[in-house]
């Protein structure tokens, strides 16, 4: 029953997701080094949605080894301090994050709740979604109120194209070029590193 209600929930965000994209079209901010960085608008929030687009040449079996692998993943993931595994539960899991910030804005914390799915023609989504009251904050850090997203990666011809999709409400006080910044900069290093870090290992 409680997968039932889950998978309901889901449906209806990505309803939802459907309707604002039609009204809050996503935008083309950068196109480099064969990354595209989109923005969208988010109703209700003063924080944009980000996602990122890129392929990347390696074996899909191995993009998603170098996700599973949680601590070692912040040497790609954009301003992460550090990230450790809590709970795994099936297709269910649960991570704690930590993200550094410039001086003098707070660092902040996260707990995503993990689903990974595998869909026709071997693609594989991760859908991430906040919990932040999955336990208790962490002395001088600021907990991320809301978070959702996913990691969705696709066999290509030419290796794997990755789609990195978030929009997250910080939580506390974050200045305006902080947060424009950051969601240009968090898909388009993301993707960067780790798309050095896959190609270099082959």
């Amino acid at each position: 029953m409680k997968r039932s209600v889950r998978w309901f929930g889901l449906a209806v965000a990505i309803s939802a997701g459907a309707v604002q994209a039609a009204e809050n079209p996503w935008r083309l901010v950068k196109d480099e080094e064969g990354i595209q960085v989109y923005l969208q608008t988010v109703e209700g929030s003063k924080y944009q949605a980000y996602r990122g687009v890129a392929v990347i040449n390696a074996p899909l079996e191995k993009l998603v080894a170098m996700q599973e692998d949680v601590a070692s993943a912040c040497k790609w993931i954009h301003s992460c301090l550090q990230q450790r595994l809590l709970k795994t539960e099936g297709d269910q899991s649960w991570l704690y994050s930590q993200f550094e910030t410039p001086w003098p804005v707070q660092a902040r914390d996260a707990i995503f709740h993990v689903t990974t799915r595998h869909d026709p023609g071997g693609v594989v989504v991760r859908e991430l979604v906040g919990e932040p009251g999955y336990q208790p904050e962490a002395k001088g850090f600021v907990r991320v109120n809301s978070a959702t997203g996913f990691w969705r990666m696709t066999p290509a011809a030419d290796g794997v194209e990755v789609v990195y999709q978030m929009h997250t409400e910080p939580g506390g006080s974050v200045p305006g070029w902080l947060a424009n910044s950051f969601v240009v900069d968090a898909p388009f290093n993301t993707l960067k590193a780790w798309r050095q870090l896959a190609e270099q290992a082959q």
